[in-house]
């Protein structure tokens, strides 16, 4: 039996290596001058907002959304239900871009959270930078397991090894040159998506004996898995009008939960904000975030590849190797069907994409990380007698933060493996973020209303608390944890009345039965409320 990763040539490798290379000489030839944090974090604020709109879609898009959708379709109830959340997306980037951007460009600043230090204090500030900083440990995690996925496949090597190999390349890019590294190698990386998807789609369809009439015909089936699931038509079902609080691609959590997310992702998570930032004035950095929106053509096409796979699988079985990897995760499918089918250099190319597209979505938080937790122990504004030798201290300590940060995104994305199980990469991202989306933003709507009422930071550190907590008693990850452990057994934990989980169809996990989604909105207003409600009337602080 012939290995997937057998399938990878030396012809491929040397397309990806040559692919990671180019990219690497543009985004050294990109880089501008480094000499001060305002170089390195926002680019000199200098970049066109094309630039920073293709480089928020590329982000937004990565790998998990090029590998995990495709494979969330090709599962078995997999259907087209994802794209609601579009809904909710675009709503976000108008708001954001009408009302955010306003506020941030009042005056020069970093990030979010040194807007929230100006109008509640710098307590408020490390607050917010320390829940950013948790979110992007849980969520931007996922985006290293995904690129590593897609190594493994092509590699056979062990899943710990291609983590490394991935924190490696995004540690080198993000010293390479900051910022404009970052965005002008997204802009490659949505350009490859692009086609990726496009060939991909094209391919299997012009393959297929009857064409796109097979593609409708089989996609549009409804089996005995999917007729329970709502609408009569397969894997092309777009609208779920269910109300079952378990079920989270709903419409109701499209216009009522899912705006809450994509605010704080879009507005107030310094993976996003940060490039915003890096626009040269308030109107453009509007048009970059509210045009962004077209991102979700490709989460469309990238759905149409899901539909497509499942046609191809289903004209044509996989093999006995394909066939291990997919029993493992439905993530392994468009991988494995890329390594096996493509002809060579092609495979390569789309390979490298991901890798690319991954790397590249990880140096973009190492960067955002590094800021923050930089502004969070130094004061990036004083007066020095030497500002040039301050300010190359500063890029120095900078540096050292992104190696410190990839690192320890590396290590949890492979602790994060061991406790994951057969969870589709894009409901594991959502789920991550989960704990910190509701209070981050919950801080910013108290940072915005500080001009009236002003919140203190102990009874928003309250509310995040018990948010953080309200999260993890909803999801099953402390539970997963007890069962692997051995504190307590699925079915003693499924058993008992007062926790919202239930045991899973195979008896070995755990079905939640309040969707993660709806905690975004709820501890979102917990947070603010909480804030709220021990305030009192005056003006912001105005302190860093």
């Amino acid at each position: 039996m012939k290995e997937v990763h057998e399938y990878f040539t030396a012809a491929d490798w040397l397309v990806v290596f040559g692919y990671l290379a180019l990219t690497t000489w543009v985004g050294h030839r990109m880089r501008g001058k480094q000499g001060t944090i305002r170089d390195f974090f926002l680019g000199g604020r200098s970049l066109p907002w094309p630039a920073v709109s293709g480089s928020i879609i590329a982000t937004e898009i990565s790998g998990v959304t090029f590998i995990g959708v495709p494979g969330m379709v090709f599962a078995l109830t997999g259907n087209f239900t994802y794209l609601q959340w579009a809904l909710g997306s675009i709503i976000a980037r108008i708001l954001v871009g009408v009302f955010f951007v306003r506020v941030y460009y009042e005056r020069e600043i970093y990030s979010p959270y040194d807007y929230m230090g100006n109008q509640l204090g710098r307590a408020a500030k490390r607050l917010a930078t320390i829940i950013f900083s948790l979110g992007s440990i849980l969520g931007q995690s996922v985006r290293v397991l995904v690129a590593a996925l897609a190594l493994k496949v092509v590699t056979g090597w062990e899943f710990s090894w291609c983590i490394w190999v991935i924190g490696a390349f995004a540690i080198a890019w993000t010293l390479m040159g900051g910022m404009r590294t970052v965005i002008w190698t997204d802009v490659m990386q949505f350009f490859l998506f692009t086609l990726g998807g496009l060939t991909a789609l094209f391919w299997i369809v012009t393959n297929l004996d009857g064409g796109w009439t097979d593609f409708w015909r089989v996609g549009s089936s409804v089996t005995e898995a999917n007729v329970e699931s709502g609408p009569a038509a397969g894997k092309f079902s777009l609208l779920d009008l269910t109300t079952d609080p378990a079920v989270g691609f709903t419409l109701w959590v499209a216009i009522i939960a899912a705006p809450f997310l994509n605010l704080n992702a879009f507005g107030v998570d310094q993976l996003n904000a940060q490039r915003m930032f890096c626009c040269k004035s308030a109107a453009d950095a509007r048009k970059a975030i509210i045009w962004s929106s077209v991102g979700q053509a490709l989460t469309l096409l990238m759905l149409l590849v899901g539909a497509a796979l499942y046609v191809h699988y289903t004209a044509n079985p996989p093999g006995e190797a394909e066939s291990a990897l997919f029993d493992k995760s439905a993530d392994y499918v468009f991988p494995t069907w890329i390594t096996t089918t493509l002809p060579v250099g092609l495979r390569g190319l789309i390979i490298a994409a991901i890798f690319a597209a991954a790397i590249s979505s990880l140096d973009s938080i190492l960067a955002a990380l590094s800021q923050t937790t930089l502004s969070l122990f130094v004061d990036t504004e004083a007066e020095h007698d030497d500002p040039e030798a301050a300010q190359a201290q500063l890029v120095r300590w900078s540096r050292a933060l992104v190696v410190f940060w990839g690192l320890s995104l590396s290590a949890f994305a492979i602790l994060l493996d061991d406790l994951r199980g057969s969870i589709n990469m894009v409901n594991l991202a959502f789920g991550m973020i989960a704990y910190t989306t509701g209070p981050l933003l919950g801080l910013f709507l108290a940072a915005l209303f500080a001009r009236r009422r002003r919140s203190p930071v102990w009874a928003l550190g309250v509310g995040t608390a018990l948010s953080i907590l309200l999260v993890l008693f909803v999801r099953t990850d402390l539970y997963t944890i007890l069962d692997k452990t051995g504190i307590a057994s699925v079915a003693e934990i499924a058993d008992a009345r007062w926790i919202p989980v239930t045991a899973n169809a195979a008896g070995d996990g755990f079905q939640a039965l309040l969707h993660y989604a709806w905690m975004w909105p709820v501890t979102c207003l917990l947070t603010f409320g909480c804030g709220l409600l021990f305030s009192k009337a005056g003006e912001p602080r105005g302190d860093r």
